[in-house]
């Protein structure tokens, strides 16, 4: 499912206009990017949790010359499902 039919997904679920729900749809992951990329944690109970999380400095190979090279720490978006998600995900088949 990409953002498009999302949107259409959740105006037909919440009786919205595609307008409004694409509006508040980008909004809502715009906050969340601007929250995690300043170093919070946004919860979202039931879905999961958008984290900052530090990645160390490594060792890792040019795939072209199989050099070795350095790559540097960062910090990286992370996603935990929250228990609601995980179990409709799991549900036996």
């Amino acid at each position: 499912m990409n953002k498009g039919e999302l949107v259409d997904a959740v105006a037909k679920k919440a009786k919205l206009a595609k307008k409004d729900v694409d509006a508040i749809l980008s909004a809502s992951l715009e906050i969340i990017i601007e929250a995690v990329s300043t170093g919070d944690k946004v919860t979202l109970v039931g879905f999961g949790s958008f984290e900052p999380r530090d990645r160390a400095e490594r060792e890792g190979r040019n795939p072209k010359t199989r050099e070795k090279m350095r790559i540097p720490a960062t910090t990286v978006p992370a996603f935990a499902a929250g228990k609601q998600f995980k179990e409709a995900v799991a549900k036996p088949k």
